[in-house]
């Protein structure tokens, strides 16, 4: 290591900290008597699985202190990648945070934040000094896992999270070769499955882009058609969508809360903010549709095209 620095400067020791990628989380407590606390964390970790338990830290000048000392449980929330605002807002100083926000009750009553990527219930379990913070060990007592793509932050910025373009190994590749050379007989002149697999490899390197917007598959899929059609009934929608009747309620409950679609005049019609979220979408799309296929020619494509559209439009 080159140029080791030991004199510790406030501002650059946070500076290289901030090299450690984290998640961010939205910390919720409510005490017996109805105070509530919320406060934005990145410094959330696990520390054991039998028993199951977590931590995290807060400042010993924190006005939430007292809330999370009285509390019997706590929440750590873990914010999607579309959450941005939410961390601001909890990062903010207010004198009541929760007025203006969706929430429901957990354990201890402690706030659960909506369409995060996961939310850990905890039992307070042991408070421990740590310098100017206190170090709060929680018992997980019920947790959720939505699947979404979580919030990152990284050198003061915000980032989202990217699937890693490692190389195979050589193991691997001779792997890979030969199962390839005993399917080739039989599966080269198979077109369902040559496009199968095509899918499946353009949606490796594209469904983590659309994830990392924090919008679910079902999310991105009904916001993009509700903007190339002004409105839809619930049927249309579902129609149009080709989802389950339970999913399609679930995105639309969800894309409703975030006020990217509305529902009314019963028909769903997407707002302004889902017009721009919707434009994302489909810039994410081009790119990716770019870049894989930047080796064919023009012609290439257009009779690559022609072909798709005719397997569609057959009966």
């Amino acid at each position: 290591m080159s140029n080791p620095t030991s004199e510790f400067d406030p501002k650059a020791f946070r500076r290289a900290l901030g090299n450690f990628a984290t998640g961010i989380t939205v910390i919720t407590a409510t005490t017996p008597d109805g105070q509530q606390a919320g406060v934005t964390a990145n410094s959330f970790n696990s520390v054991s699985l039998d028993p199951p338990l977590i931590l995290w830290s807060i400042g010993k000048n924190s006005g939430s202190c007292a809330v999370f000392e009285k509390a019997s449980h706590f929440a750590v929330n873990i914010l999607a990648a579309d959450q941005m605002d939410v961390s601001n807002h909890f990062a903010r100083p207010s004198d009541d945070k929760f007025a203006d926000v969706d929430y429901s009750k957990g354990f201890g009553d402690a706030p659960l934040l909506p369409d995060t990527a996961a939310c850990f219930q905890c039992e307070s379990y042991e408070t421990l000094d740590g310098g100017d913070h206190w170090i709060l060990v929680g018992k997980v007592v019920a947790f959720e896992d939505t699947g979404r793509a979580p919030l990152v932050y990284h050198q003061g910025s915000y980032s989202v999270v990217m699937p890693h373009s490692r190389f195979p190994s050589n193991k691997e590749k001779e792997e890979d070769s030969a199962t390839t050379e005993r399917l080739k007989n039989r599966l080269s002149d198979n077109l369902y499955y040559l496009m199968q697999q095509a899918v499946r490899a353009y949606q490796a390197d594209y469904a983590p882009l659309q994830l990392s917007t924090g919008l679910r598959t079902s999310e991105a899929r009904m916001l993009i058609v509700l903007q190339e059609t002004p409105s839809l009934t619930h049927a249309g929608l579902r129609r149009e969508v080709n989802m389950p009747e339970v999913e399609v309620d679930n995105a639309a409950e969800i894309l409703q809360r975030k006020g990217l679609i509305q529902f009314a005049d019963d028909g769903y019609s997407i707002t302004a903010a889902g017009q721009e979220q919707a434009d994302t979408l489909w810039a994410l799309s081009r790119q990716e549709q770019e870049k894989m296929f930047a080796d064919f020619s023009s012609e290439e494509i257009a009779t690559f095209k022609k072909v798709l559209l005719s397997l569609l439009n057959k009966e």
